[in-house]
């Protein structure tokens, strides 16, 4: 593989932030869709990993989980050691929320865990290292503007600072050394495997009990969404294809108010507009994210599958299958669990 991209498509993968949900979800599609490729997954188990999104995985002969950090340059170190043809950086801190009220996380995780595979990769400059970022690096664009990729990094809150600071290390990396490496952006996210404390899965699970969902401010600030297998299908496109020191923007182009979507899953899920509970607006809340794929698009043939509506009626449906899985972290019981059952079986 060369810094100009990749001569084939690679075999033996390591994917960070496995547990969590884009990371499970990459996971199981790479798996189901590239028959000779070979996944290790690599998660700290913080409050977002969850083993039970790999649960299913636990004896797959082409998959294998780690629990470690990824600031920890000497694990990071042995698993390349053992052979990786190419990274996916998903491991971060997202949540705005959280990091308005301790961005120390953010800053080690989001910033200092690129710092450990940009020097990995310095050292095994063969290696292609895609990091996975997000649309919130822009900041705020108004009613008639769209960022693309050479729009100016304007984060407004902790969380996208710390992602952005993540970004510029990489190309910086990558423009000093000459490496194989490659970024990606992407708008909001949904489908399973979500953790309930993001805005879909949590007002759906909060409807599904009968509970109100918060809603911020007035409800209209505008995001776009993609379903996760989406964009799944898109990072691998990138893999695969995209060329070094470039960053792909990836969207569905569906904008939506947070009021809309709102009053769309309370259709979906049988509940009346009372159970809307609007409360005080969070700092540094961003009022439109939008941004251009065409560059995805053009140069690598990719487009997304999923209609919203559709999606998110498949959504709701598999938050209603799938209680099993969520309840537990709702309850806060599941990360010991599924820890000690994971532990249990790799060493049966």
């Amino acid at each position: 593989m060369s810094a100009n991209g990749p001569t084939k498509s690679p075999e033996r993968l390591l994917v960070t932030g496995a547990a969590g949900f884009i990371g499970s979800n990459l996971v199981h599609w790479i798996l189901a869709n590239r028959p000779n490729a070979k996944v290790v997954s690599l998660d700290a188990l913080t409050y977002a990993g969850n083993l039970a999104s790999l649960e299913d995985l636990r004896d797959h002969p082409r998959h294998r989980f780690v629990h470690g950090n990824i600031c920890d340059d000497a694990l990071v170190a042995n698993l390349i050691d053992d052979g990786v043809d190419a990274i996916i950086n998903l491991a971060a801190h997202t949540h705005v929320d959280r990091s308005l009220m301790d961005g120390d996380e953010f800053v080690t995780t989001n910033v200092g865990g690129v710092r450990v595979f940009a020097d990995a990769v310095k050292q095994h400059p063969e290696i292609r290292f895609l990091h996975v970022s997000t649309d919130e690096v822009y900041g705020s664009q108004g009613p008639d503007e769209v960022a693309t990729e050479s729009a100016p990094i304007t984060p407004n809150n902790p969380y996208s600072a710390a992602k952005a600071g993540g970004d510029l290390l990489a190309l910086a990396y990558q423009r000093s050394f000459d490496l194989d490496i490659l970024i990606s952006r992407c708008g909001n996210n949904y489908g399973p495997y979500q953790y309930p404390e993001k805005m879909i899965p949590l007002f759906v699970t909060n409807l599904i009990d009968g509970h109100k969902v918060p809603l911020y401010g007035d409800g209209l600030n505008i995001r776009e969404w993609i379903h996760v297998e989406d964009h799944c299908a898109a990072l691998v496109s990138i893999l695969e294809r995209g060329r070094a020191g470039e960053v792909y923007n990836i969207t569905s182009g569906e904008g939506l108010t947070n009021v809309y979507l709102t009053e769309s899953i309370l259709e979906i899920v049988g509940r009346d507009k009372s159970f809307i509970e609007y409360v005080d607006d969070r700092p540094g809340h961003d009022r439109r994210y939008a941004i251009d794929s065409a560059k995805l698009r053009n140069e690598l043939g990719w487009e997304p599958t999923f209609q919203f509506d559709d999606g998110l009626r498949k959504t709701v449906q598999w938050y209603r299958d799938n209680e099993a899985w969520w309840r537990p972290i709702k309850s806060g019981e599941y990360r010991d669990y599924y820890k000690r059952q994971y532990e249990a079986g790799t060493k049966s």
